[in-house]
């Protein structure tokens, strides 16, 4: 299959507002598969499951590439590596906190991976965002921490919270690598070198680990290929995306991920109630706030 036919062309050429309702459609997809991984995690262990994912992942856009893999670039392959590290200790770092804390804490630090992009940004370029970028994170991140409901939360601070911390921080790295680098890559051939490694990293933390293979149920089997076809799309969707979006401006696009995920609950059976709604709402209005102007993407010097 002709890889140019059915992927978007990675040049600038697509309107700004469709890369970004692209970044839109990654966020409901997130929020859609948090419930397929949850239940997914009883036949798999947390690295195994994002092992596997990712390796089948990196096979399904391989039959879409085809001949196109063997144009891989060496830049293509260091800085497909260099975001990759950052997913990977995202990914691990995250599910190794999940070990001693609950979930709803983890989503609380891990949304101050919103406040860290403009700050890393800040202190690596040099450039400061301007007021209504603040504007925006700042309502954002009021936004999901009344998601998380920190009013329910155990505060006290341990190793899981550290690493959970450091996992935010891996977050915000990845988002800032992908608008500074992804320009000039191919977004797919980026994105295959990408699942590759966090693949083969998370399948070599779960053999030290001793998880061992997950059980293929027919379930898992069909939640797996779901997983894996979810994450094809999103990783190749960021890379094209993030070549014209600024880290800042999708940063607060992805912090809708919860938005979708508290939806999906809904439609599951769970209780969103006030403060989960005021939230949504709160998200909803910093990428309001910061879309009177669009944001320019931040290319390398």
């Amino acid at each position: 299959m002709n890889t140019s036919a059915t992927l978007p062309a990675p040049a600038a050429s697509a309107p700004h507002h469709r890369r970004e309702a692209v970044l839109v459609f990654i966020t409901m997809l997130w929020g859609g598969t948090f419930l397929a991984v949850h239940n997914a995690l009883q036949w798999s262990g947390p690295f195994a499951l994002v092992g596997v994912r990712f390796g089948l992942a990196a096979l399904m856009l391989a039959v879409f590439l085809r001949g196109k893999l063997l144009k891989i670039t060496a830049h293509e392959l260091r800085v497909g590596a260099l975001i990759g590290t950052a997913l990977f200790f995202g990914y691990s770092l995250q599910c190794m906190g999940l070990e001693t804390i609950s979930s709803s804490k983890s989503a609380f630090l891990t949304a101050l991976y919103v406040p860290m992009v403009p700050l890393v940004q800040w202190v690596w370029q040099k450039r400061a965002p301007s007021v209504a970028a603040w504007i925006g994170i700042a309502l954002a991140f009021a936004g999901t921490v009344c998601l998380a409901d920190p009013t329910a939360l155990d505060w006290q601070f341990g190793i899981g919270e550290a690493l959970t911390i450091t996992a935010a921080l891996a977050i915000a790295f990845e988002i800032i690598l992908l608008s500074r680098f992804a320009h000039g890559c191919d977004p797919s051939r980026l994105a295959f070198v990408q699942m590759v490694f966090v693949g083969t990293a998370c399948a070599a933390v779960s053999v030290v680990r001793g998880e061992g293979m997950p059980e293929l149920h027919p379930t898992f089997v069909f939640t797996l290929v779901g997983l894996a076809a979810a994450t094809a799309f999103i990783q190749f969707a960021m890379n094209w995306a993030q070549q014209v979006v600024s880290a800042t401006r999708a940063t607060l696009i992805y912090s809708l991920e919860p938005v979708w995920a508290g939806l999906v609950g809904r439609i599951a059976g769970e209780q969103l109630g006030p403060l989960g709604i005021t939230g949504g709402v709160l998200i909803v209005l910093g990428l309001v706030v910061t879309s009177r102007k669009p944001a320019t993407t931040e290319h390398p010097a």
